[in-house]
């Protein structure tokens, strides 16, 4: 697969990550413009600076959305320090709101392999720490060694964040995290022992899903605009999420889809959970 190499350094002072987003700054910014050239707008500021969503994870949410909602903090907190860790940043400090006060370094070099840019202007993409050894600015063939080089890879093998696939990324590459996923899965590690997410979860209130049960934090985003619509009935989700119309394609049996509602099932009106598990979907960017 054929992504854009970006050599450049990592940045956290003053920001908010968590477990799949961090700030990325190019050597050069006007290689922004060649992630453009590719469809969306990446977003940035004078110096350069951007946000990444790192592709092919969903890590559990920190704060989400305007009222800052969390999924359960052990594993949210988890992912995040984890990717910091794994980036080379140490003696990470934070306030109250997530918010980075202080680090050790200030930066650390690292590259990203882009492969576009998402609805919110953030640079989708792989990333690796270190000096990638490649021209930045050129598209590079991105293979199954590469790809572990990355810390899409290696957050999947430490069981801290959940596959979350889309179209663009290549079947072999998908093949090769899959694998990560469900090993780490069959070893119990990370969230896998709490995951809920095709089990089913009881939810009675919006801190059913805050402070107790884990999920796919695509399924929690769905239920948390669900939930502040509504009351904690989940009668009526089927037919919220029919109307959000997220696209995808069931691998396992090629069916495409509008609306989560086609994998999930809901028992005894409080009772949520998914037919499939989260990397038998393939998403199609909004």
């Amino acid at each position: 697969m054929t992504m854009l190499l970006i050599n450049g350094s990592f940045q956290i002072k003053g920001t908010q990550p968590d477990g799949d987003t961090v700030r990325f700054t190019p050597d050069d910014p006007q290689e922004w413009d060649l992630v453009t050239s590719r469809g969306r707008a990446v977003k940035h500021d004078a110096l350069g600076r951007a946000a990444l969503r790192l592709d092919a994870i969903d890590a559990p949410e920190t704060h989400y959305g305007p009222n800052r909602v969390h999924q359960p903090l052990h594993f949210a907190h988890a992912a995040r320090d984890e990717l910091l860790s794994w980036l080379g940043f140490t003696n990470v400090q934070q306030g109250p709101d997530e918010t980075v006060t202080a680090v050790v370094p200030d930066t650390v070099p690292g590259f990203i392999l882009a492969s576009g840019a998402d609805m919110h202007g953030r640079c989708v993409a792989l990333a690796g720490r270190g000096v990638s050894g490649g021209t930045s600015g050129v598209d590079v063939d991105v293979d199954v060694d590469m790809l572990r080089t990355t810390v899409n890879h290696h957050l999947l093998t430490t069981g801290l964040v959940y596959p979350t696939f889309y179209r663009g990324l290549f079947p072999v590459l998908r093949t090769e995290l899959t694998a990560a996923a469900r090993q780490a899965q069959t070893a119990g590690l990370g969230l896998w022992p709490s995951d809920t997410t095709t089990t089913g979860a009881k939810i009675t209130a919006l801190s059913s899903i805050t402070d107790d049960v884990v999920m796919l934090p695509k399924l929690f985003r769905r239920l948390v605009d669900y939930l502040q619509l509504s009351n904690p009935s989940l009668v009526c989700f089927p037919a919220y999420l029919a109307g959000v119309q997220d696209r995808f394609t069931v691998l396992s049996s090629g069916k495409r889809c509008a609306g989560l509602h086609n994998v999930v099932e809901i028992s005894n009106g409080q009772t949520v959970r998914m037919t499939q598990p989260p990397e038998d979907l393939v998403f199609e960017e909004a």
